[in-house]
């Protein structure tokens, strides 16, 4: 009598774990894409903080793993990753793709590919020994931590596009800064752009037919420094007669932010992951660049990019050159003017469609 073997499905562990507008915009195009290539897979997702809730709610199906405390001291950090590390080699996966471009993730990387396991993607240049040894002597430069050039390596033989100014060149993807990752840096080019969060019928409430809703998401901004003229912008689109919120008042929990943004009829804010919030649920946006590059993130609408403002973004000034000093900072009653014609012509496409 033949004995077979029991057929065991191929398992795969992705790893993203940046930001959670990240998690979106990049992880949820690479899940689908790796589910689409490998359809009889175990697909398994590591990921932190609130990007298993954002995941879990686009894939219910799918199992995803969390870091739940990243320590901000660098050796605790060191001992925890070690620690998810073995949880991971007990898993017995057939690939371990790292999507990250952080340290730590790239630190996880390169311990899994020294002990053996499938890894591709991005891991660190040098071995975790050799780390240990120059941690223990006093010899690891601080720049070989902070500086991604300096402490990454990967198999994906196009990653060296990351480190160009890509938002200068001829080639700007629709998808902004995740498509440019995915496709021209990972290599992954037959992948799709689906960060879709598809809600459920309850929570997919139409738009109202009222009064257009406004959400304000203010409180982040990749430049460093958040619009400091919030309240003053709501202010004037109420007295145009729009209703308006804001992302701090349901930020903390991220489905009910997700259904707000789902039944808004635009999102405004500075470059922050409330773009890609919104793209999953196919909200408009008009993005006030600061000192960002608007390429970078693609919106709908965008302000023109500025130098960032002596007065709000953190620089030192002396009392005289406070003093001399102007804001730079989008004017919000005119922005009120811009955002009331963009909706007019949202509302205008919506009626030709």
């Amino acid at each position: 009598m033949t004995i077979t073997k029991p057929f065991a499905p191929e398992k795969i562990l992705l790893i993203r774990m940046l930001s959670e507008g990240d998690v979106v915009a990049i992880g949820l195009p690479a899940l689908r894409f790796f589910r689409q290539k490998f359809p009889q897979a175990e697909l398994h997702l590591l990921t932190y903080g609130r990007g298993k809730a954002l995941v879990e709610l686009a894939e219910p199906d799918l199992d995803v793993r969390t870091l739940e405390h990243w320590p901000d001291d660098f050796f605790q950090a060191m001992e925890t990753f070690l620690g998810l590390a073995e949880d991971i080699i007990g898993e017995t996966y057939s690939q371990i793709v790292n999507l990250d471009t952080a340290f730590m993730p790239c630190f996880l990387a390169r311990f899994l590919q020294d002990a053996g396991e499938p890894v591709s993607g991005n891991y660190l240049s040098m071995s975790i020994q050799t780390l240990i040894d120059k941690v223990g002597d006093q010899s690891l430069q601080a720049d070989y931590v902070n500086v991604p050039a300096t402490y990454m390596l990967s198999s994906f033989f196009t990653m060296s596009r990351w480190f160009s100014n890509w938002a200068l060149g001829d080639y700007l993807p629709e998808g902004g800064y995740p498509e440019f990752y995915l496709k021209q840096c990972c290599g992954f080019s037959r992948l799709e752009m689906d960060s879709q969060i598809a809600l459920s019928h309850k929570d997919a409430a139409q738009k109202s037919n009222n009064k257009p809703l406004i959400a304000l998401c203010l409180s982040q901004s990749a430049d460093g420094y958040n619009y400091p003229h919030g309240k003053i912008l709501r202010l004037a689109l109420e007295q145009k007669g729009f209703k308006v919120w804001f992302d701090t008042e349901l930020s903390k929990d991220i489905s009910q932010l997700l259904r707000q943004l789902h039944k808004s009829d635009l999102m405004v804010g500075k470059p922050s992951a409330f773009k890609w919030f919104a793209d999953a649920v196919a909200c408009p946006s008009l993005l006030i660049s600061g000192a960002s590059d608007a390429k970078i993130f693609m919106p709908d609408y965008a302000t023109d990019t500025t130098a960032p403002c002596p007065l709000h973004s953190g620089q030192l000034l002396t009392q005289y050159e406070r003093l001399q000093a102007k804001c730079l900072c989008d004017d919000p009653e005119l922005l009120a003017d811009n955002i009331a014609a963009i909706l007019q012509e949202i509302s205008g496409t919506e009626q030709h469609d």
